[in-house]
């Protein structure tokens, strides 16, 4: 088809106001698109100025789709862009895209990253010398958006994934350099000469972002590059043509130009100027970068920060990232030097403004206060706020120059001074906002030192809790804020941290939609602190009424954060609460997903409260743990999410609906079919895409198999055992996936045999095949212990099968002195290397102690000594290792006992005393302090091959051996051996040495100690049931 038909059928499918005519048009598309040349033809459309302009862009919409879809085809799908059509896309996307008007570069460059990507060098090998050579002749532009793009392939890449790009900077630099010169001493330039730095900015960025490009390493050329970045920080931004809107004006491409040189210098300086962070190969850069350029950088930054107190104009982000500069040169010796003389009017005619309340907050509170709620507490806007930049440089200031810490005091003692003495008509509104977020921000430091410390609840009294009523909105949300600030201080008047709990709790009320906001994230805090809840009790209705009231208006993780602080401290108490609240977090919940499914890519809060919401709602379904009868009010408002959210449309909250579906499977009396119906979704998704949530996915599995046995058993509609069977073999059988990640897969075979026992003798010889087929294979320590536990929970389900089926396999011998072999494997230390756990070990002791109970003639003679000395020391390890946890239990206790002692003993910043003399040595006895308590928490000496191994959750799910005791296990079986067998019984006695027959005493003594405290443990069961009933 010809591009003008091609062109009518594009047209028809984008703007064809007949819907069934624009569907035949897409239907039309879909089956031309993978025909030979189509994409080609696509590209002429795009290209020709003949085409009206709507046409050509729905045309290159249409391109961007399908190359971002099929360029790079993933494994086993079939190729749909052929080898020859490809060369010529690569070929003639990179004539047009320097001639493309912008509405279509922007496609265009999204088909080139893609493009680049996936090709560059191997299969676009030619690309840099197309670069290199239009870098050359002029227009330079497309050059210059084409080689953006390429270094931003490789601008979070390290090591070799890097190497291609010192090639890039070696061939393009040089005349990058010669182009960034021309520019700079273009008289009257023009807008277009800043879109050009710009894009040469940003391509020097990608390539310097994590390490610096060799060729950089040259003083010479590296002083050309700073030369220039400096020129254009200093120089002023041509007036004319500056837009009035101060949304255009920060984006204009003068203040574009000037902010991404900021940033450079900035990385410079934090990543390759810091001589602490270097390596010794770049120290010698390091010191080139203070020495030459370090200090001319700073001069130039507080010229340019001259501008405020003079009402000058500077963008939010430039100030941002000046401050930062600042910031990240007070530690340094020269640089604080350099900053000294400037610090009064930095401090107070500078920063101090900016933290202020100023006319940009007010219009955005009086006319869009939810836009001013998500801006205050949006992470990414704190990263380019000038107020976060202020508030950053005067901790960072008090912190390491702690000389400056008074007069910043007396300068907010000044204004609180002037502000109670102004008339209620000139109250300076704005600076005490300031001064408030100032104290806000220094609560650390001034929580921690004298005088200061103990004067904090008068300063509250005096300066903050008077605000709770101030006419000005501002300053209410301010006071609930400083007040949460402060909640965990000691109030030597309890009276006064009552008052300020009760103003925050009427704050939750106020007609202003930011002082709700910031109430309700100042109760956190008092609720956090508070001793005495029966503060809180009586008004506990109302507050989770006004909590739902400003849930439905905002959408903020923090207001679900604070909800579990709530539902944390009150516990039980909130059950009265907790179906309505889980009703309101699902609603809630659902508003949130629906926002983040919205147009604005760019913001994430939907999605963050949405994950909020459902972290309450686990805290809620925690709290009534000891409750099971409220667990099916519930569970029907959260069924639709369970089953929306374990599809992959709740990837991202994946993690937290799992955790609600494990709270409900472990703690309602029955598990309903309901719940049930969501087995096949997570065995679907973790066949499919959720192998990272296995462990997450095995607490619920677990719980179907032993809590609702019955129901796995008999069910064949869907039939589960098959559907376990069906996803943990193809996993297990995957050579591609890694030990570490499989290890929930012979947990789940391990939890089947030992709660079914005596019921799934089908399932015995295929699960003992496949778990010795991944043994042979198997690397991590941890992973094929848990391999090698399968088998005993084997023998433990039915011993004379499992050890018929090894020996019909033929490998019998071999596994038991793999298994005797890990068994007997020590560390350094002395210490286990294999079975670490107590389970780990319980299991073992359950498989080998059934082997007793097998015929004399299945078990070969010589094994069973083996065993039975395996046992005596698996026993002896495990008894052993039952009194250490009992004992660090104790100890656990007891320090949780001091901890309230210690708390007001320790501060967050102990050894930052405001040492003016040499803060860029670390103090080394600290040092040495550190390491010594970092060496005591160690559990192993360094001797020891520490790992994650030695540590799991697993150990707190209830087990379906919980209930059996080892020791009576294995003393049962040995005396049933003794009749029943005194022969065989006899022979196995005489093998044992006297170290044996020592540990056969021991075991054989606590044995009936554990016999006594089971039947104490069971007397006392009863007769506590007997009082309850």
């Amino acid at each position: 088809m010809d591009p003008r038909s091609l062109s009518v059928i594009v047209a028809a499918a984008a703007f064809s106001p007949n819907p069934d005519e624009r569907k035949a048009a897409e239907q039309n598309l879909n089956q031309l698109q993978h025909t030979p040349q189509h994409l080609i033809r696509i590209l002429q459309i795009i290209v020709e100025n003949g085409f009206e302009l709507p046409v050509r862009q729905a045309a290159s919409i249409h391109f961007k789709n399908f190359i971002a879809k099929h360029w790079e085809p993933h494994s086993g799908d079939q190729i749909k862009i052929l080898p020859a059509d490809k060369n010529v896309i690569r070929d003639q996307i990179l004539l047009f895209v320097s001639q493309a008007p912008p509405i279509l570069r922007v496609q265009m460059g999204e088909c080139l990253k893609t493009i680049i990507y996936a090709d560059y060098p191997e299969q676009w090998s030619h690309l840099l010398n197309w670069v290199t050579s239009n870098l050359q002749h002029q227009p330079v532009y497309g050059a210059l958006f084409v080689l953006r793009i390429l270094s931003s392939k490789y601008e979070f890449k390290s090591d070799e994934d890097r190497a291609p790009i010192n090639r890039v900077v070696e061939e393009t630099f040089p005349y990058l350099l010669n182009i960034f010169k021309n520019l700079v001493h273009v008289e009257n330039p023009s807008l277009e000469v800043a879109d050009h730095i710009k894009l040469i900015c940003k391509i020097f960025w990608s390539c310097i972002y994590l390490e610096l490009p060799r060729p950089l390493f040259v003083p010479n050329l590296f002083d050309d590059w700073m030369s220039l970045f400096l020129n254009i920080l200093e120089r002023p931004v041509p007036a004319e043509g500056q837009p009035e809107d101060p949304e255009l004006r920060k984006s204009w491409g003068w203040w574009k130009a000037k902010k991404w040189v900021a940033h450079i210098l900035n990385r410079l300086y934090t990543r390759f100027g810091d001589l602490k962070l270097q390596n010794p190969d770049n120290k010698a850069f390091a010191q080139l970068f203070q020495k030459n350029y370090a200090a001319k950088i700073l001069e130039c930054h507080l010229k340019l920060l001259n501008v405020i107190p003079i009402g000058g104009y500077l963008p939010d982000r430039v100030i941002n990232l000046i401050l930062q500069y600042l910031s990240n040169s007070i530690s340094k010796n020269a640089m604080y030097e350099l900053l000294q003389p400037y610090l009064h009017p930095l401090l107070f005619q500078i920063v101090f403004p900016l933290m202020c309340f100023n006319d940009n907050d007010q219009m955005l509170w009086d006319e869009d206060p939810h836009e001013y709620v998500r801006k205050g507490y949006d992470i990414i806007e704190d990263l380019y706020s000038p107020r976060t930049a202020s508030m950053d440089f005067v901790t960072e200031l008090v912190r390491k120059r702690g000389k400056n810490f008074p007069r910043i005091i007396e300068f907010i003692v000044d204004i609180f001074k002037k502000y109670d003495e102004a008339p209620l008509e000139q109250k300076p509104y704005r600076l005490k906002d300031g001064a408030l977020l100032a104290v806000g921000t220094l609560c650390d430091k001034l929580r921690q030192n004298e005088p200061y410390k103990s004067n904090l609840e008068n300063m509250l009294v005096q300066h903050v809790f008077p605000e709770f009523s101030s006419p000005a909105g501002h300053l209410r949300a301010k006071a609930a804020w400083v007040a949460g600030q402060y909640a965990h201080i000691s109030f030597s008047d309890q009276s006064n941290f009552s008052k300020a709990l009760h103003c925050v709790i009427s704050g939750m009320r106020d007609p202003e939609l930011p002082v709700r906001v910031d109430s309700v994230f100042a109760l956190r805090s008092f609720i956090e602190a508070c001793k005495n809840l029966d503060e809180i009790r009586p008004v506990l209705p109302q507050l989770l009424d006004e909590f739902f009231k400003l849930m439905n208006e905002v959408e903020n993780e923090d207001l679900a954060f604070t909800l579990e602080t709530i539902v944390y401290k009150f516990g039980e108490e909130i059950s009265p609460y907790a179906l309505g609240l889980c009703q309101n977090l699902a609603s809630a919940f659902w508003r949130c997903i629906d926002t983040d499914n919205g147009d604005d890519e760019t913001d994430d809060s939907g999605a963050l409260a949405a994950v909020g919401c459902l972290r309450a709602i686990s805290t809620i379904l925690e709290s009534i743990s000891s409750l099971p009868h409220l667990y099916g009010q519930i569970e029907p408002q959260l069924l639709p999410i369970m089953r929306k959210m374990l599809t992959t449309d709740g990837q991202d909250v994946f993690e937290e609906v799992l955790e609600i579906v494990s709270y409900i499977t472990t703690f309602s009396p029955t598990i309903s079919l309901d719940m049930w119906s969501l087995w096949p979704l997570m065995m679907e998704a973790l066949a499919d895409w959720a192998i990272d949530f296995f462990p997450n996915i095995l607490v619920p599995l677990h719980n179907y198999i032993s809590r609702g046995t019955g129901h796995y058993l008999t069910c064949k509609e869907p039939d589960y055992q098959q559907s376990l069977w069906n996803v943990v073999s193809v996993l297990m059988e995957n050579k591609d996936i890694d030990d570490s990640d499989l290890e929930p897969a012979p947990k789940l075979l391990g939890i089947v045999l030992q709660t079914c026992k005596g019921h799934v003798d089908q399932w015995v010889e295929p699960y003992l095949r496949l778990t010795l087929a991944r043994l042979q294979g198997a690397e991590k320590s941890s992973f094929k212990c848990l391999l090698v536990e399968v088998i005993a929970s084997a023998f433990y389900y039915n011993a004379p099968l499992t050890l018929g089926i090894l020996q019909r396999f033929g490998i019998a011998e071999k596994f038991f002195t793999l298994w005797f072999q890990m068994l007997q494997e020590k560390k350094k230390s002395g210490a286990n290397a294999n079975f670490k756990r107590e389970h780990d070990k319980k299991v073992c002791i359950l498989g080998l102690t059934s082997l007793f109970s097998d015929p004399a003639g299945q078990l070969p003679g010589e094994i069973l000594p083996h065993v039975f000395r395996g046992l005596l020391e698996l026993l002896v390890a495990y008894k052993d290792q039952l009194a250490e946890s009992a004992k660090a239990e104790e100890e656990e206790e007891e320090e949780d006992g001091d901890d309230d002692d210690m708390d007001e003993l320790q501060t967050d910043d102990e050894d930052e005393d405001g040492n003016d003399e040499n803060p860029d040595e670390t103090d080394g006895s600290t040092l040495q302090k550190l390491a010594a308590q970092a060496k005591d928490f160690r559990p192993y000496s360094d001797d020891d091959d520490f790992s994650d191994d030695d540590f799991s959750d697993d150990e707190e799910l209830d087990s379906p051996i919980d209930e059996v005791d080892p020791f009576v296990f294995f003393m049962d079986a040995v005396t049933a051996m003794q009749v029943s067998d005194s022969l065989r019984f006899q022979s196995l006695t005489q093998t044992l040495d006297p170290h044996y027959h020592g540990l056969a005493s021991n075991i054989a003594q606590h044995t009936e100690q554990r016999r006594a405290e089971i039947l104490k443990e069971k007397l006392e069961k009863q007769s506590s049931t007997t009082v309850t009933s």
